[in-house]
């Protein structure tokens, strides 16, 4: 099992990399845009890796980081999803949103995903919720809730309208928890006033 390769980029692109190492011997390595973007032009990189053997081919598939490894990693285990679109999952979503559609059962934001239909994104959700804690060192609340770049606005709203900051924050951070992280501010706005 071949765990990282660490040598000078020679070739990089988008969806692949190649890697020399120090004995001269070079890597292709498929990687996501994630990945592509962390990359800087620098001589030397480590990327972590996944080696796949198929009976018609062998890949390398590379990751600047543990916690996109251990998602691929995770992706692949679900029925439906091979190698090529856990990689498409990961260029189009980052880390953060991934983990927070999964965590918040956000179908929709999975289902964006090209190529992703409802039952895969179902599936993903259902085979992946309980997994995710475990395999990837992110606290999912916490996700949920900054990622919303909407809270700030509704939150502003709600309290000069009169409403205690405190009273107002906790609702949101409810809301959000329970409905998802990707409420527009009317519907944040809507729902917090049920529950003032």
């Amino acid at each position: 099992m071949i765990t990282y390769i660490k040598g000078a980029l020679i070739e990089k692109s988008p969806a692949f990399v190649v890697i020399e190492t120090a004995g001269g011997v070079a890597y292709g390595i498929h990687i996501s845009l994630a990945t592509f973007s962390q990359l800087k032009e620098t001589e030397n990189v480590k990327l972590l890796t996944h080696y796949v053997i198929k009976e018609d081919a062998h890949q390398l598939f590379g990751f600047f980081s543990e916690e996109e490894r251990s998602l691929f990693r995770l992706l692949i285990t679900v029925n439906g999803i091979g190698v090529n679109t856990a990689r498409l999952i990961l260029s189009s979503l980052s880390i953060d949103e991934l983990l927070n559609a999964i965590a918040t059962e956000n179908i929709r934001i999975i289902q964006g995903v090209k190529g992703i239909g409802l039952k895969t994104a179902q599936r993903v959700i259902i085979d992946l919720k309980d997994k995710i804690g475990k395999c990837v060192s992110h606290n999912i609340e916490k996700i949920a809730i900054s990622y919303n770049n909407n809270k700030g606005e509704a939150l502003s709203a709600l309290v000069s309208l009169g409403f205690s900051k405190n009273s107002v924050d906790e609702a949101l951070d409810k809301i959000i928890r329970t409905d998802g992280a990707y409420l527009s501010i009317e519907e944040l706005i809507k729902k917090a006033l049920k529950t003032l």
